[in-house]
């Protein structure tokens, strides 16, 4: 297969920057995915994208804010890097998952891809709605024990 072909996430690992969203206050904002998202649609996720050649992540974080909800982060945290094994359209994927806590302003947070999300939210640790994308998991321990999501 010519490199030009190659698929990231599956004829090769690809690396994506995740960011969770937060308030300062206990809060996380998940994103529904819409009928348009590349998989697990109605389940409800954090924002992320793949980091592409030349980028830094910090410069992937904002570009996907920017480009999914219209907001400029105000502080970036690392939370961790995990294995993100899936599948899609019965083909198994692997991504490096490189997550990390964003404090935004809720008031300039607004959908700019209606055709990937469906609906925003703000939870905090006893209102989390279902059903979570299926990486959600892991990074939902840290983010409690960092005291993001209370």
């Amino acid at each position: 297969m010519s490199d030009i072909n190659r698929r990231r996430g599956f004829d090769h690992i690809g690396v994506t920057a995740v960011a969770i969203l937060h308030d300062g206050k206990g809060k996380i904002m998940l994103q529904k995915r819409g009928p348009k998202a590349r998989d697990e649609h109605g389940r409800w996720d954090a924002v992320g994208g793949a980091i592409e050649f030349g980028d830094s992540i910090t410069e992937t974080i904002d570009r996907e804010l920017m480009e999914e909800l219209g907001v400029k982060p105000l502080q970036i945290d690392f939370l961790k890097v995990y294995d993100a094994h899936r599948e899609q359209n019965g083909k198994r994927t692997h991504w490096i998952a490189i997550a990390h806590a964003v404090l935004v302003d809720p008031k300039h947070v607004s959908i700019r891809e209606p055709h990937k999300i469906s609906e925003i939210g703000w939870f905090n640790l006893a209102n989390l709605p279902k059903p979570l994308h299926s990486q959600f998991p892991k990074v939902h321990n840290e983010l409690q024990h960092r005291n993001f999501l209370r």
